[in-house]
């Protein structure tokens, strides 16, 4: 039996990376999973892994930054399965490297409206349909951008920052009537997003590992299923007493 046998999940950005990964470790551990991402040709791509390891998906098209997409989300959600016991918002994008005073506007509001506002909106639906059911649990992606600065990325770590705080006040609003939110906070991973972040601030000159392994204590960075395990344990049944926690899985990065 696994560790979130028989339950329903959702996962935005699963299209890919750490999203993808939290989909498939949910899905060797027993739940049924809605695959939501903006790409449909990464989200098709997870929903067939999953079903090729003999698990149940299905896919949902949404743009987390659009009130209507994340409604549908999880309309169709309650009505395919009847209830969402697990969500994962974890739909992000990284904007682009530049000094405070050169940040463009535009990049600012999309990161906001993605990260911040998008995670906002996807968890107000979920706590709806949860408290219809009496119990549930959230599990929201942050960063260590989220706990410390990262000079040139300003309005991201602005919104993992956000992310934070969403979580924790959720944690304290609905802790009493079973609900439970956390947040984890991933450091280098291997992910396209770090790749575009390792791009922009070497011009190609270095990899992602060449540039990101030596800045974490255990010497690498980390992998989506290292992050996903972890969100998988929070969203399980032994995670009970684990609720307003913003956890590092970060190889000791914010430890220095």
């Amino acid at each position: 039996m696994g560790l979130v046998d028989g339950l329903t999940v959702v996962v935005t950005g699963a299209g890919a990376g750490i999203g993808r990964a939290t989909a498939l470790c949910f899905a060797a551990e027993g739940a049924q999973v809605v695959v939501s991402d903006i790409n449909s040709k990464g989200g098709a791509e997870t929903v067939a892994l999953i079903e090729k390891a003999g698990g149940a998906a299905m896919l949902v098209v949404a743009d987390v930054s659009k009130h209507d997409d994340v409604a549908a989300l999880i309309d169709q959600t309650v009505a395919t399965y009847g209830k969402i016991d697990c969500a994962v918002n974890n739909a992000g994008i990284e904007g682009k490297i530049a000094p405070f005073a050169d940040q463009p506007n535009e990049n600012f509001d999309d990161i906001i409206s993605i990260n911040l506002k998008g995670t906002f909106m996807c968890m107000k639906a979920e706590i709806a349909a949860m408290l219809k059911s009496g119990s549930g649990s959230i599990v929201n992606l942050s960063s260590v951008a989220g706990l410390i600065g990262f000079p040139g990325l300003s309005p991201y770590v602005a919104s993992k920052h956000g992310v934070a705080g969403l979580t924790k006040n959720a944690a304290l609003e609905y802790g009493k009537v079973g609900i439970r939110v956390n947040a984890v906070c991933p450091g280098g991973i291997d992910t396209r997003m770090l790749d575009s972040l390792a791009e922009q601030a070497t011009g190609g000159t270095q990899t992602t590992t060449q540039m990101m392994g030596p800045l974490h204590p255990v010497g690498r960075i980390g992998t989506p299923q290292e992050v996903a395990e972890l969100i998988v344990w929070l969203s399980s049944p032994r995670a009970s007493f684990v609720t307003g926690a913003v956890i590092p899985v970060d190889g000791g990065f914010v430890a220095q």
